[in-house]
């Protein structure tokens, strides 16, 4: 199993998620909302067509009544009253003549509407050979049927929600799946580059070590030197490698662990490479201190905190070393961090710099051995000004 499946999501598989997901959400509600609608619209519809039918049936009774009323002199203290349906007689000027309708104003463009909780059916009476005159019925809106229409609706949306939130979830499988292979190939890859680069880079640091370096010219000493720093640059790089790749395979032993001598001899490690690019290095240990870790992790921590500190830094910059009781700083006056970039420099395959080499996974095993100890991150961070990054424990 990949260390980035052991791990979960790392946050650019966590993006890539949530912009899908916005995007399929909003998507998937704007749909819910065209169905709700043209539901709504289809059940309003078929109300007013029933309406529309038994109204229409009333006014064959109706009419000949009015006809006969306006025959007769139209006398408007006799205008016939229908038992069904409130009715009023409009004008061809479109003005009431006579009624008891509650609403005056009618929509005379349209046969049946509903307003107002109010159903109108307005019927033209030139057809029935009664002149310009228009006859409304109006009757009210029990709403029954909207109340049926938001419970089917909220029992069929539920289903539809749920069968879009199913494709989601598999589309979503989908789209990650690359992703996921991508991250495996290049776990695969990092995990045979580091079982490749163990062996000649032991050798080549061992023959160094156990050469007398007084005994040879200057110059072949200075190219040693460079020697040596690579191939510790090197060492530091598959140590990392290794941790990233199996630290859920590996054993933790948690020690009462001196970390000021851990942090001198550490600094004597990356000596050469702070010579080799001139660094002033300002040291301010407290002595004692000890705190509870494993220290294969102590180490990673430091070695990746001083390395950054180094590669990042300008020819002839400044780093300053800071412990005590309350925890590690590390401190230099290098090209600094985008602000954009401060929140993610602790994720996977990040980096803040591309022009600079390394795989972006030194501040993220910092980060993931700070969280397993419940240590505190701090950074701050300047374009051409530098960074400060501080370790606090609660030892």
């Amino acid at each position: 199993m990949s260390a980035t499946n052991a791990s979960g999501i790392n946050s650019a598989k966590y993006r890539t998620l949530k912009r899908f997901l916005t995007l399929y959400g909003v998507m998937s509600v704007l749909i819910l909302t065209l169905i709700g609608t043209l539901y709504y619209q289809f059940q309003q519809d078929q109300m007013l067509s029933s309406h529309r039918l038994a109204m229409q049936l009333q006014s064959e009774t109706y009419i000949p009544r009015v006809k006969k009323w306006l025959e007769n002199g139209h006398d408007l203290k006799i205008f016939p009253i229908d038992l069904a349906y409130k009715t009023a007689l409009y004008g061809y000027d479109k003005d009431l003549l006579v009624g008891n309708i509650r609403q005056h104003a009618i929509d005379f463009n349209q046969n049946i509407y509903l307003d107002s909780k109010t159903i109108h059916l307005v019927l033209p009476l030139a057809p029935y050979g009664l002149g310009e005159y228009y006859l409304v019925f109006e009757t009210p809106d029990d709403e029954l049927w909207k109340s049926q229409t938001v419970k089917y609706f909220l029992i069929f949306g539920s289903l539809l929600f749920l069968i879009l939130s199913l494709v989601g979830f598999g589309l979503s499988r989908l789209l990650l799946s690359p992703m996921n292979e991508a991250i495996a190939l290049l776990d695969d890859f990092i995990k045979d580059t580091t079982h490749e680069l163990n062996t000649p880079v032991s050798a080549i640091i061992t023959n160094i070590e156990s050469l007398n370096e007084s005994d040879l010219p200057e110059m072949v000493q200075k190219k040693l030197k460079r020697i040596e720093i690579a191939s510790r640059t090197i060492s530091t790089l598959y140590d990392d490698l290794t941790y990233l790749i199996l630290n859920h395979d590996l054993a933790t032993l948690n020690t009462k662990l001196n970390l000021s001598d851990l942090l001198l001899e550490r600094l004597e490690y990356f000596r050469h490479r702070i010579e080799q690019k001139k660094i002033d290095l300002e040291v301010h240990i407290d002595t004692e201190i000890i705190i509870t870790i494993d220290a294969t992790k102590a180490t990673r921590v430091i070695d990746n905190l001083l390395s950054n500190a180094i590669k990042y830094n300008r020819m002839g910059g400044k780093i300053i070393v800071i412990l005590n009781r309350v925890g590690i700083c590390i401190e230099d006056n290098g090209i600094g961090i985008p602000e954009e970039m401060i929140e993610r420099v602790f994720e996977r395959y990040t980096r803040a710099d591309k022009s600079v080499g390394g795989f972006g996974i030194g501040l993220h095993i910092v980060a993931m051995i700070a969280k397993e100890y419940n240590f505190k991150i701090s950074i701050e961070s300047k374009i051409q000004k530098g960074t400060k990054i501080c370790i606090e424990w609660n030892d």
